[in-house]
């Protein structure tokens, strides 16, 4: 039996990567993730006992943990190298029990980087296991579990099988409702702007802003106030009052923290966050450069800080100088100090070496890979290159009692800006790129016209990925590590969808929202859930026990519970008024929901069985959706030959034959009853029918077979009755990209022929 040490991994990638550089020394395993957690069928938690989590190895894991054992063997010790957070902590601990032996010793080791340095320097400074750490952990899962086994059967009862809640992701859900909520509250108000196209005997022309009557800012309301003002213009001299120059330097921004990497993949490469940790995960956890052995090509990608080693900016430094030129690079290592409550146990993401440039390791990287890493990289290299000097010109121009505004900049010297480009970020100032001509306070200029125009205050705008976890994050809501699994969760869950890149709820989501916020106004309350992390983050910090915590959740959670058992609304039965009064018999119409979503239903039911699908505008008002009648159904079964009537079902409206149940057939009604067909022939063998646009539960367009649901073919993108010109496919989709804008694609995975749509091929 083997006696060598044993190393311990997360991830079986990090395997090879290890054992590169540690040899035949050690033995080196993988946990595969987690190998224990509370029950799935039990809530695990001992409440009287100070909450006491029950763990039990999770099915499936217990080949995972023979193999440990295994690899094991004798060895005294053992060194557990999961990830350095939080879970990973757990993984540790929990590797330890199973591997528990008499004399035995362990070790944790903390691999912030997976290069040989990294590796060696951890390995030969081990620590203790963490209890503090781990106590945090198990707080948070106890947390997510009281709130989750507790609240969602009662979902379950009150509103429709299958519902969930959860600690953070509601409070999630609660900000993207919130939001369309001030959306359809919003009143747009109209007010006008006035330009003045401008110029001198030199060019460039240019153009200012009407910004003061005198020395008073001004509001042009309406088209007769814009008219006005322009009668006051005319024939008045145009001249240079002010011109304001001066010179600032910026300086350029941190090395990624966790949320800001994932809100630049999302805005820059249109990643999603979920996206950006996977494929950040596989840069830390090491790819093959040319010595055809792993690398690890980045720090630690879960990380709050930005923090940065001495001797990383150093090296950073001289490849600056050596690209760049010296004028470029920082007289001195750079470093950022970093917020309050954040944790500091990570650097901030950066590459393991500068000298892994972006254009030498692009042949060893997957496009993606390639992608983050050439953000990750000139991000930190940018951070320690000197600050950009920019001129910017603000001139003031008199015309007649009015004052108008232009500004202009120029790059005097570019320094980071050479690398990194800033100005699309939300957290850094916008460049004005406006070049104006030389100009001098007194001069006269030609004016070349006056363009009022119309606007309209805009509502507040919706969440996207970027925009939310920036939210998240401003506000304390779980951690940098948690946001990916929050935004899938919560459209998984049918509570969101994405339309044009932008979250908004659903009707459920809705529904929800206003049920668990009205009986858990605390727990689902933005500042408790970040008093939360902040109480998490201390018992890390053996700053306070968790016992505390999980007591002084417990006790009002446990009599709001109580008190929604009996008072939350019941949505399957009562159902929430609309003050909309039923056509049938005046009572007033109620939302309920059924197995196939929220639905009017009269309230006098069942004396009154009224019922109708909805909708609502864009201001959050109901619109009743009037079904199609069956008599509107001109067509007899296939099978049988009595007539089809309209039936609804969970995916919408179908056809099914009235001699049910002698006679079971069904198919889509979309072709029969106002679904747009396209023309294109169902692929599947001997099917017969044509794809039409449907849409899915959540209202989002895809194309399924007219015989649904005898067949079940169904795709997202758009089907275009134009052959595959290389594997002689029925028929190519239409997809559409910002990078490469609207083009046909053949599905056949062994093809992916591509091409313009045919409007636009060359002939």
């Amino acid at each position: 039996m083997s006696s060598k040490p044993l190393v311990v991994v997360e991830s079986p990638t990090k395997v090879k990567t290890i054992k590169k550089y540690l040899g035949n020394v050690f033995n080196v395993a993988a946990t595969v993730g987690h190998i224990k957690d509370l029950p799935s069928k039990e809530m695990g938690i001992d409440i009287e006992q100070d909450f006491q989590p029950q763990y039990r190895v999770i099915p499936g894991k217990q080949k995972v943990i023979s193999s440990l054992k295994k690899e094991a063997g004798d060895a005294e010790d053992i060194y557990l190298a999961p990830d350095p957070d939080r879970e990973g902590e757990a993984i540790a601990w929990h590797t330890a029990e199973v591997l528990k032996k008499k004399g035995r010793r362990f070790h944790r080791v903390l691999f912030h980087e997976l290069t040989e340095t990294g590796i060696r320097d951890a390995m030969n400074s081990p620590e203790p296991l963490n209890d503090n750490k781990y106590d945090a952990q198990k707080a948070r899962r106890i947390l997510d579990r009281l709130v989750g086994y507790h609240i969602s059967p009662l979902l379950w009862r009150k509103v429709k099988n299958g519902l969930s809640a959860g600690r953070v992701q509601s409070v999630a859900v609660r900000i993207i409702c919130e939001r369309e909520k001030a959306i359809q509250a919003f009143n747009s108000e109209e007010y006008w702007t006035i330009s003045a196209h401008l110029s001198t005997e030199t060019p460039p022309p240019f153009t200012a802003k009407l910004a003061k009557k005198n020395d008073q800012k001004i509001t042009i309301p309406d088209e007769a106030a814009a008219r006005e003002i322009l009668n006051d213009l005319a024939g008045k001299d145009v001249v240079v009052e002010k011109i304001l120059q001066k010179t600032t330097r910026r300086n350029p921004l941190p090395p990624f923290t966790t949320s800001k990497l994932q809100q630049d993949a999302i805005r820059k490469l249109r990643f999603s966050a979920k996206k950006a940790m996977m494929v950040a995960q596989q840069l830390y956890e090491g790819v093959e450069l040319a010595s055809g052995e792993p690398t690890g090509m980045i720090t630690y990608m879960r990380t709050d800080s930005i923090r940065i080693a001495a001797e990383a900016a150093e090296e950073a430094i001289r490849l600056i100088g050596e690209q760049f030129g010296a004028p470029y690079a920082a007289g001195q290592p750079r470093f950022f100090k970093n917020r309050k409550k954040v944790q500091d146990a990570h650097e901030a993401i950066r590459p393991t070496s500068v000298y892994h440039t972006p254009e030498q390791v692009k042949p060893y990287l997957t496009a993606d890979q390639a992608a983050l890493y050439t953000l990750i990289w000139k991000r930190f290299v940018a951070s320690q290159m000197q600050p950009a000097v920019i001129d910017n010109n603000a001139v003031t121009i008199r015309i007649g009692d009015y004052r108008f505004k232009a500004t202009g900049s120029v790059v005097k010297f570019p320094g980071f800006m050479a690398l990194y480009e800033v100005a699309d970020e939300k957290d850094a100032p916008e460049q004005d790129k406006t070049v104006l001509p030389e100009l001098a306070e007194g001069a006269r200029l030609i004016l070349g016209g006056l363009d009022p125009r119309q606007h309209f205050t805009q509502p507040p705008p919706r969440f996207s990925e970027a925009s939310l976890v920036k939210e998240l994050e401003e506000n304390g809501i779980g951690r940098p590590s948690t946001y990916a699994t929050i935004l899938s969760t919560i459209q998984e869950k049918g509570y969101v969808e994405r339309q044009k890149g932008y979250f908004r709820p659903s009707e459920l989501g809705l529904i929800v929202n206003d049920l668990v916020v009205k009986s858990f106004p605390d727990i689902f309350n933005v500042e408790f859930t970040a008093k939360m992390e902040d109480d998490l983050d201390r018992v890390e910090a053996a700053e306070i026990n968790s016992k505390m915590i999980l007591e002084g959740f417990y006790a009002p959670f446990s009599n709001e519970l109580e008190a929604a058992a009996e008072g939350m609304l019941s949505m399957k039965g009562v159902g929430s008024s609309t003050g909309i009064r039923c056509p049938q018999c005046g009572s007033e119409l109620h939302i309920k929901v059924g197995k196939n979503g929220p639905f009017l239903a009269c309230s006098s039911y069942p004396d009154c069985n009224f019922s109708r699908d909805y909708t609502r505008d864009e201001k959050g008002n109901i619109q009743i959706i009037e079904p199609v009648s069956d008599d509107a159904v001109d067509k007899a079964c296939e099978k049988c030959g009595k007539p089809m009537t309209v039936k609804r079902g969970r995916y919408g409206t179908f056809l099914a034959c009235s001699g049910y149940p002698e006679c079971k057939h069904t198919q889509s009604a979309s072709a029969e009853v106002g679904g747009q067909s396209t023309g294109v022939r169902c692929p599947e063998e001997g099917c017969g029918g044509e794809l039409v646009e449907r849409r899915s539960k959540r209202g989002k367009v895809f194309y399924g077979c007219s015989r649904f649901p005898e067949c079940k073919y169904a795709i997202w993108d758009k089907p275009v009755g134009v052959p595959c010109p290389q594997c002689d496919a029925g028929f190519l989709v239409e997809k559409s990209t910002k990078k490469d804008g609207t083009f046909l694609m053949c599905l056949n995975p062994a093809c992916g022929h591509r091409t313009t749509e045919p409007d636009k091929e060359e002939s």
